[in-house]
């Protein structure tokens, strides 16, 4: 039965309300009359179908099938759902009051760490992101030397088991300051610096030898119940990324930092991936010839040195764009930062408009995020056999006037109340019982 229900989309926005998950997607929906991005195959003026959360059609004209809810578009814009590649969200909730923070453990070393475990699904931040566009986030720890695997999570659920999406997507290592700090207010004399920089260097080495002994180990041994008590479960979380099976994620700025971690990788031949990257400008010919993937961080950042240009930042992913070098564009990674992850879409505008490519910045938080993490097979384009996690919006996304309208995800229709809307639907209010605003 056809049902043109395109003024419901609207209807959250008049009835504010705590945020409920979606249920399953029960029957096929069709979207028609609308404009498609699909990011890896053009533009299509015409329509998308999904059913039980997979995209089944992508065409000019799709006839719906039985059953099928039809929603009119008319000529509205569906694009794939945006993805923070690394993020703090759902780990922290107000930084200033430690009991609603969720993101560190005590030490330097731990491996075993699982974000997803600590994920709050319930979390304030959440619908204000959506509601930017942004439905895939790799939610990641953050402290110490070695802080713990990233979850890759969807931004709904009721439970952290309902939101993730997969898990590990990466080990996530935070690479030692290459340099001497001779400024700041608790200043540490240079050879205590040299001496904490060797010994981190040191830990990361022993790290991955560790690894492999331990691997070795596990390899010879029998999986009896018995054996299971001389697990570690340290070194048991290290298998896949000694392995090469799965990344390392490796936070580092600075060109010294970029380098080192690049020959640490090949030296001891294990997969990274460079998150922040401010100065991979820098190394583009190394990071490409060892086929390194940067998540570049902080678009709007300030320049890192005195001498470099103030767009220094802004132009940073159009230069790895032209280097050939394989990035992707995150708003910030630092767990106190989650709640910028809503800016995402404007941190893709601002590099488009600093020379990056319109297609290459829409891609670069969706498709190219996608392969970074690995989830390219089921996110990042509206494909036949991908999930539907989808948005419609009122026009291109990468500018700011544009209002997302409605968020599918795995093609659950996704509730778009938030904190923001429900506070100016309020004030709406206020000022037409004052007469200052028409009915």
């Amino acid at each position: 039965m056809k049902r043109i229900i395109l003024t419901l989309i609207f209807s959250s926005f008049i009835f504010a309300n705590d945020q409920i998950p979606a249920p399953p997607q029960k029957h096929p929906i069709l979207l028609k009359n609308g404009i498609i991005h699909t990011v890896s195959n053009g533009v299509i003026n015409g329509s998308i179908l999904f059913d039980k959360g997979k995209i089944t059609h992508v065409g000019e004209y799709i006839s719906p099938p039985a059953g099928a809810e039809v929603i009119d578009l008319e000529g509205k814009h569906v694009y794939p759902g945006f993805i923070a590649a690394v993020s703090g969200i759902g780990l922290v909730e107000i930084n200033a009051v430690d009991v609603t923070n969720d993101h560190s453990e005590r030490g330097d070393f731990n491996p075993n760490v699982r974000a997803n475990v600590a994920y709050n699904p319930d979390s304030e931040i959440i619908p204000t992101t959506r509601s930017n566009g942004v439905l895939i986030a790799n939610v990641a720890p953050s402290s110490g030397l070695v802080s713990g695997q990233s979850s890759i999570m969807m931004m709904d659920g009721w439970t952290w088991e309902d939101a993730t999406f997969a898990h590990p997507s990466g080990l996530h290592v935070n690479w030692p300051g290459m340099g001497i700090q001779s400024g700041g207010r608790f200043r540490m004399p240079a050879d205590k610096q040299k001496k904490r920089r060797q010994e981190a260097l040191k830990g990361l080495d022993d790290m991955i030898k560790e690894g492999r002994a331990y691997t070795r180990l596990r390899q010879t041994q029998s999986r009896k119940a018995e054996d299971y008590h001389h697990e570690d479960l340290r070194l048991e979380s290290l298998i896949p990324y000694v392995q090469g099976k799965r990344p390392i994620y490796v936070h580092a700025n600075e060109v010294r930092q970029i380098e080192a971690a690049v020959h640490w990788a090949n030296r001891h031949e294990v997969k990274i991936i460079i998150v922040g990257g401010k100065d991979a400008w820098r190394t583009t010919d190394l990071l490409r010839i060892n086929k390194v993937p940067v998540i570049y961080e902080g678009v709007t950042a300030l320049p890192n040195r005195r001498f470099e240009d103030y767009d220094q930042a802004y132009k940073g992913p159009a230069l790895l764009h032209e280097a050939g070098v394989q990035f992707c564009i995150a708003s910030s990674g630092s767990a106190g930062g989650a709640y910028r992850v809503r800016n995402l879409p404007n941190q893709a505008a601002m590099a488009a408009a600093y020379g990056l490519p319109k297609d290459a910045a829409l891609r670069s938080i969706t498709l190219s995020a996608a392969e970074v993490i690995g989830i390219a097979d089921r996110a990042g384009s509206l494909e036949s056999g991908k999930d539907a996690t989808l948005f419609i919006s009122t026009g291109d996304p990468l500018e700011i006037r544009t209002n997302v309208l409605q968020a599918y995800i795995q093609g659950r229709k996704i509730d778009m109340n938030d904190h923001h809307k429900s506070l100016y639907h309020k004030y709406q209010e206020k000022y037409r019982q004052l007469g200052i605003l028409e009915e």
